[in-house]
């Protein structure tokens, strides 16, 4: 279960202050100053991790799954049933064990939760076509400050790739029109393509490829939060995650590499697309290796609401470093159509008085 620390001047637990950089009392107010650590954030050797993993710091953790979207989160101690962060389904505690690679670096909250549930609310009056109770039962629901796991990969990259350059050439194409009753011949200058088989290789380097070591957030939600700040990155300290929760990661260090390669594959056929030059391009093939290829595991913090709908899971998220908004919002078609009804009601009447 996750740690708890008491306060220095009354005993009670702290929880982390956002952007304060020390544990703040609920109870006496007192600020309880985290050290920093002598230790730096690193980077560590991908190969020979999985050549030996047993020279991985690792770390056991009693984690508890949620059978809606799968999340497994570290409860606070003494807690046993809640509410999942991802989904809103229930859950109880019928923790598992699992020996996971220890983080080794965090970005602390910045946003705190008073701006986080104030950003909410503003969202919330933002949505046009909501249904009538959507507001209120979102309101009713808390929102959770959640530490994600992801991994960041450095690596050098050398590409050989098969392709061709296109070069535009124009040609004057004759054409027919009537006018005044006759036939006249014109001509128009068209745009010709043509191609020169092309080869070569090309080297990019990538430095901080970050991959979300989670499933329980879509994707392209978590992408539309960046982005991150990750030279705010501080050694990985306990009291960081006190007061919030921590999800453990379900993307392992080989999955996340894979997916590290396809965010690579993109940007190197970019890169081999201008090697080739030309007024177009294109890549038909391209074999990559990569070399000094290395890792971290880190935990990155989200304000996190929500809510459930009709069935439906609805997400609202906060990049909690910057505070960049993300939601997604259900829509009502019986506003939506009766909007349609009312504007065409007053097109009419504008016609009908404009007629008169």
């Amino acid at each position: 279960m996750a740690r708890e620390f008491p306060c220095k001047g009354c005993g009670a637990n702290v929880a982390f202050s956002p952007g304060a950089q020390s544990l703040e009392c609920p109870y006496c107010g007192r600020q309880n100053q985290i050290p920093q650590s002598p230790e730096e954030v690193r980077e560590l050797d991908f190969r020979a991790a999985l050549a030996d993993r047993e020279s991985l710091d690792t770390v056991e953790k009693m984690a508890v799954p949620c059978g809606g979207c799968g999340a497994r989160v570290v409860l606070p101690k003494g807690v046993t049933a809640d509410r999942c962060s991802f989904c809103d389904n229930p859950i109880v505690t019928q923790a598992e064990s699992r020996q996971l690679i220890q983080p080794k670096s965090v970005l602390p909250f910045q946003v705190t939760d008073r701006v986080a549930k104030a950003s909410f609310e503003r969202w919330l009056k933002s949505l046009w076509f909501a249904p009538h109770d959507l507001k209120l039962r979102a309101q009713k629901d808390a929102i959770d400050g959640v530490y994600i796991p992801f991994w960041t990969f450095d690596a050098e990259t050398e590409s050989s790739y098969r392709g061709q350059r296109g070069e535009h050439y124009y040609v004057e194409q004759p054409y027919t029109v009537l006018e005044g009753g006759e036939r006249v011949t014109k001509s128009r200058r068209e745009r010709k393509t043509r191609w020169h088989s092309a080869s070569g290789v090309v080297w990019v380097h990538f430095d901080d490829v970050l991959v979300c070591g989670t499933s329980s957030l879509p994707s392209g939600l978590v992408n539309r939060l960046a982005p991150w700040d990750l030279g705010a990155l501080v050694p990985y300290d306990d009291r960081f995650l006190a007061g919030f929760r921590a999800e453990c990661y379900q993307v392992d260090l080989e999955g996340a590499f894979g997916q590290a390669k396809q965010i690579m594959s993109a940007q190197i056929r970019r890169a081999c697309a201008r090697d080739i030059g030309g007024d177009e391009q294109r890549v038909h093939a391209v074999r990559t290796q990569h070399y000094q290829v290395t890792f971290k595991h880190l935990l990155l913090p989200l304000w996190i609401s929500a809510y459930r709908y009709r069935d439906k899971t609805y997400r609202f998220v906060i990049n909690a470093q910057t505070g960049e908004v993300q939601g997604m919002r259900p829509y009502s078609w019986v506003k939506i159509a009766l909007a349609v009804v009312v504007v065409s009601a007053i097109v009419g009447l504008i016609i009908y008085l404009s007629n008169r």
